[in-house]
């Protein structure tokens, strides 16, 4: 069943992306100020936060089938709500109820695949599902504008909600007799204060923000600076799969044995450097191959650096403490993303400048886990 897994996070993914071309037009389209369109960009991350949190207290306490179908199904509910909609302060609302009931998915699903994948296969493993992930940053966003541009956006998500509602269907049925058993331990064992002392888990987690802080900045931003160049705003959506495309093939070819032979620490810091780049690169081009070519750079970057944040954490935690600890490392993704598009917003940069404010933070990052490694 580890296959239906993927499956799950795929869908799961390719909603979050299929958004991210078209949410800020659309908040724009509704009448919002670029504060709240950042804003509205960023709720769904907001509350995704909360849920990502709820949904690993219960994977660990009760094992993460209940709460995976939970998830999939209200999620779904959330995504026809988009068609009651009629105005900016709305608009947010449902946001907060679709990243709410969408964060309990997918710390489930990574509790349930790490729980069952062996310590000396947890790099490629990792890689695996961020091929999964890889492919819903191809096929969600192309999905997102294109179809956004021929139909209307509440149309895109109750396509999508109905896509998810037969997951969560099949879900239901498939993966009710492969719950997990849990052993009998003592309710609350494992603490956020616990959590918080491992060194290790503090590096996935930063490393698990500044990624989606610069997925938040992209979301945001992107659309707008294809906008502003003049091209067709479906090459938003383009650009965000054609990063997911150099971001798969990483994952999928043999130079994925990377992922088990190297210290993640050291693919880490190279991934936080290369999508640094990246971003700075973004900002100076103005030609459309050299906006491929910047996206191409990005998506490197974030195949060597997903795989390396799930590995740190799958080193330092058990079966008794994963599901919490993947329930705050995707409240630290989900944070990210919010951060990132609210304070470009707040600050009201332009497109270029929130590209170099990501990539300053980006090779911040890179030099802090290189001088406290080898400290």
């Amino acid at each position: 069943m580890r296959i239906f897994i993927y499956i799950i996070i795929f869908f799961s993914f390719f909603d979050l992306f299929a958004q991210l071309p078209i949410m800020s037009t659309y908040a724009v389209s509704l009448g919002a100020g670029p504060f709240i369109a950042g804003l509205a960009v960023g709720m769904y991350s907001l509350s995704n936060t909360f849920g990502n949190i709820i949904s690993g207290i219960f994977s660990d306490r009760k094992g993460p089938f209940a709460i995976l179908v939970i998830g999939l199904l209200s999620t779904s509910t959330a995504l026809f709500s988009y068609s009651l909609i009629d105005g900016p302060y709305s608009l947010l609302v449902v946001r907060f109820l679709h990243g709410l009931t969408a964060g309990l998915i997918v710390p489930a699903a990574f509790t349930y695949l790490a729980n069952r994948t062996k310590i000396e296969k947890r790099g490629r493993g990792s890689a695996l599902s961020g091929a999964f992930i890889g492919l819903a940053a191809i096929i969600g966003p192309a999905y997102g504008a294109i179809y956004t541009s021929r139909n209307s956006v509440s149309e895109t998500m109750l396509l999508t909600g109905i896509l998810i509602f037969i997951v969560g269907f099949a879900a239901f049925i498939a993966l009710r007799q492969t719950t997990i058993t849990k052993e009998q331990v003592a309710k609350n064992t494992v603490s956020l204060i616990d959590i918080l002392k491992n060194k290790g888990l503090l590096r996935s987690f930063s490393g698990a923000f500044f990624l989606m802080f610069s997925q938040g900045v992209l979301a945001y931003m992107l659309p707008l600076k294809v906008e502003e160049l003049g091209f067709d705003s479906q090459l938003s959506g383009l650009l965000l799969s054609t990063f997911g495309v150099s971001a798969i093939l990483v994952f999928l070819l043999p130079v994925n044995r990377i992922f088990d032979m190297a210290k993640p620490i050291y693919t880490l810091i190279a991934g936080f450097a290369v999508m640094s780049a990246s971003l700075f690169f973004l900002s100076a081009v103005l030609t459309e191959p050299l906006l491929y070519l910047s996206m191409c750079i990005y998506g490197i970057g974030f195949a060597l650096l997903f795989p390396s944040i799930n590995s740190i954490l799958i080193d330092s935690t058990d079966t008794l403490s994963r599901g919490r600890s993947y329930g705050y490392f995707y409240a630290f993704f989900s944070a990210g993303v919010v951060v990132g598009s609210s304070i470009t917003g707040a600050l009201a940069l332009n497109p270029d400048q929130g590209f170099v404010f990501s990539a300053c933070l980006l090779l911040t990052a890179a030099l802090v886990n290189t001088l406290t490694h080898k400290k």
